[in-house]
């Protein structure tokens, strides 16, 4: 009852308090405690509307829309996963938001468990607004870079307010494996996400998430 209880406590309290720090950021840090974590919270509003969207554009189209698992995209990644072609996630933004910000990586079936219950609580008690503003600062986007903020500072050397589309697309493109990529220079494998992306993204739509639309 008492961790039942912290759970809705911490849910509740990060409805309005920056998460300053996340269990990723602490198991990089004693895999390697040379690597700086830049880390810095901005509000949503110093956020480029462009990453905002991008991240929907590449991570999950649905996300205005569902109420925290796109179950179509998970039938589809099962059944892709069922014919053999490459294993691949349907992870919302939403899951992906719980499982930062509470939980450890791993795939066991206690911590699947343990990310759709927190799902489900940041569904219940957070705005999507909130939701996308807490993802945005706390997720990896390069070794050592957390958020929006240090992202745009550590990749493109300006403030993530000021981001463009296509830096946008460019930081979107390396979130699935943000270790592995760069996101300036790009590859010529990310190069061909961002081009990918910037297409979903002016195939998007009205953007709506803070009542200002994105045309």
């Amino acid at each position: 009852m008492w961790l039942f209880a912290f759970s809705i406590f911490i849910v509740i309290l990060y409805k309005w308090v920056p998460v300053p720090l996340t269990p990723l950021m602490v198991i990089r840090y004693f895999e390697n405690p040379k690597e700086e974590i830049r880390h810095d919270w901005v509000p949503i509003d110093d956020i480029s509307r462009h990453l905002q969207l991008a991240v929907i554009s590449s991570e999950d189209q649905n996300f205005l829309n569902h109420s925290g698992f796109d179950i179509k995209a998970i039938e589809k990644a099962i059944e892709r996963n069922k014919s053999g072609k490459r294993v691949r996630g349907a992870s919302s933004i939403s899951q992906q938001t719980a499982k930062n910000v509470f939980l450890w990586p791993n795939r066991t079936w206690l911590r699947k468990g343990m990310e759709v219950y927190f799902t489900f609580l940041i569904e219940v008690f957070w705005s999507k607004e909130r939701i996308m503003e807490v993802y945005l600062n706390s997720i990896e986007m390069g070794k050592g870079i957390y958020g929006a903020e240090a992202a745009a500072q550590a990749w493109f050397n300006k403030p993530a307010a000021k981001l463009t589309m296509y830096e946008s697309a460019a930081i979107a493109a390396i979130v699935p494996n943000p270790r592995q990529y760069r996101a300036n220079p790009a590859s010529n494998y990310i190069q061909t996400r961002i081009n990918w992306i910037v297409r979903q993204m002016r195939n998007y739509g009205p953007f709506t998430l803070q009542n200002i639309d994105i045309k």
